[in-house]
């Protein structure tokens, strides 16, 4: 089929690229810039890739229509954050397209009643990016449901992988958490670092999109969870990190207030973000519908990209 990904070069796109090559689609990827994926690949090779500004586009109001002209079978959005985007883009593939796939988040989800948290649980968004994310996944199930728009959403947790900084035990994305627990450092956790965090790793996110275009007729209509098997707390985190340095994790414990005087305002803000959301998802949904089945847990997701920073230079052992 042919495959058009917008936002391709990020992240999931780096995996999802050479998957789709390798099933024998046509993929064409749809990009502001041309920038080189984290991890290089041959399958890129066969890849035709399109330099356009969605921004702009939208702006202009001649994405969808842009996006159609390529005559896709299937159709999937990395990049589209809020409602109005969605909506030009389905109202011009509307009757167009066998399959649109869009990544959502698990932030669509609020604070957690009962874990994990499955799908099926009544949405409670906060926060800018969590609210937008739910209305377009209540604007992609009604428009699927009710009008035969052949739409699936994935909705990943923290993607992880060799290329960029995962979000460390403290909540927050500065390398140097991960160099005070190699060295033997002590590492303040707000409170009793009991909060969570769900990653997965960007493969495993990419998987997901295949099996979910391979099992379109249980996909359609329905949204997914797509993280590792298990959610970990900071604390349990901090001295798995440690652990593999040979060293016992030296963690100290602090009211907020504390804790967020001893960070920069914009790592305390993505903390509390991380924090107040603990995000602990089901995935047997994935694994009944779709076949989707993780290969890493947080742990091993972790561990492949913190090599990664300790090659680059960026954590210091």
């Amino acid at each position: 089929m042919r495959v058009v990904l917008i936002g391709g070069s990020g992240h999931v796109g780096t995996y999802l690229v050479p998957r789709l090559v390798e099933a024998g689609h046509e993929v064409l990827v749809i990009s502001r810039g041309q920038r080189a994926p984290y991890q290089p690949h041959g399958a890129w090779n066969a890849v035709r890739q399109i330099s356009m500004d969605r921004e702009a586009e939208e702006a202009a109001g001649t994405f969808g229509q842009r996006v159609r002209e390529l005559h896709p079978d299937v159709v999937i959005d990395m990049i589209c954050f809020t409602l109005p985007s969605a909506r030009q883009l389905v109202e011009a593939l509307h009757g167009q397209v066998q399959h649109f796939l869009h990544c959502g988040t698990i932030w669509v989800h609020g604070p957690s009643v009962q874990v994990p948290t499955t799908e099926e649980q009544p949405r409670r968004p906060f926060g800018d990016y969590g609210v937008q994310k739910a209305e377009i996944e209540a604007y992609l199930l009604n428009e699927a449901r009710r009008n035969g728009f052949p739409a699936t959403i994935l909705h990943p947790g923290h993607i992880v992988g060799p290329g960029w900084v995962p979000v460390n035990p403290a909540g927050h994305f500065n390398p140097q958490v991960f160099t005070d627990l190699a060295q033997g450092n002590e590492v303040a956790l707000p409170h009793l670092g009991l909060e969570t965090v769900h990653h997965v790793h960007a493969d495993d996110v990419a998987q997901a999109f295949l099996q979910a275009m391979a099992n379109r007729s249980c996909a359609v209509g329905e949204s997914f969870h797509v993280v590792s098997p298990a959610a970990v707390t900071l604390r349990g985190y901090a001295e798995v990190v440690a652990s593999w340095f040979g060293k016992q994790a030296r963690l100290r414990f602090l009211p907020w207030e504390e804790w967020s005087a001893t960070v920069s305002p914009r790592e305390a803000e993505i903390t509390w973000e991380h924090i107040a959301h603990s995000p602990n998802c089901s995935i047997a949904k994935a694994q009944r519908m779709l076949g989707y089945q993780p290969r890493y847990s947080s742990f091993q997701a972790v561990y492949e990209a913190l090599q990664w920073l300790i090659a680059n230079g960026s954590v210091q052992v």
